[in-house]
């Protein structure tokens, strides 16, 4: 039961995403439905409700909001975290995303996948860096970690 059932992005105020973005978006949810490892730790003598969660995420006022709630909708944890962390990392994946996009219509496969290479490397450290600073928050495996760092990006492209 420690896992999200629903995960919501709020970006109503952001532009509208290029058509990769979107799909990076759809892949992300997708895969992240089938399956993650999301639980809420006990904080300050607090027991944590227990899962499945649902989950929103937005950015406001600089900051990733977390906005956890139970399957019934009731609060479990808010948590904002700085993005200041995820600049670079967001900064180099948009970058390596776009070499990627662009080789796929006119390299060779080789090359394609050399850039997708780099590309999961960055990846990587985005969902570590998320980890760290999740800690004490909330538990994810890499995975989720990786799914969920997709998402920040994709936030973070309107914002």
């Amino acid at each position: 039961m420690s896992r999200i059932t629903h995960i919501e992005l709020d970006d109503r105020n952001l532009p509208a995403p290029t058509p990769e973005i979107e799909q990076e978006r759809r892949v992300a949810i997708f895969d992240l439905m089938e399956e993650n490892s999301f639980s809420l730790p006990k904080r300050d003598d607090r027991v944590a409700p227990d899962g499945p969660y649902k989950v929103g995420l937005s950015i406001r006022e600089k900051r990733l909001v977390f906005d956890i709630r139970t399957e019934a909708g009731d609060e479990a944890a808010q948590f904002l975290l700085s993005l200041g962390p995820f600049r670079q990392v967001v900064k180099d994946y948009f970058a390596i995303c776009k070499s990627y996009f662009d080789a796929v219509k006119n390299l060779p496969p080789s090359q394609i996948e050399t850039i997708d290479m780099a590309r999961r490397g960055i990846h990587d450290e985005g969902a570590r860096i998320l980890v760290e600073r999740l800690e004490g928050k909330a538990i994810v495996d890499h995975d989720t970690a990786r799914r969920l760092f997709t998402l920040v990006c994709v936030l973070h492209f309107g914002g």
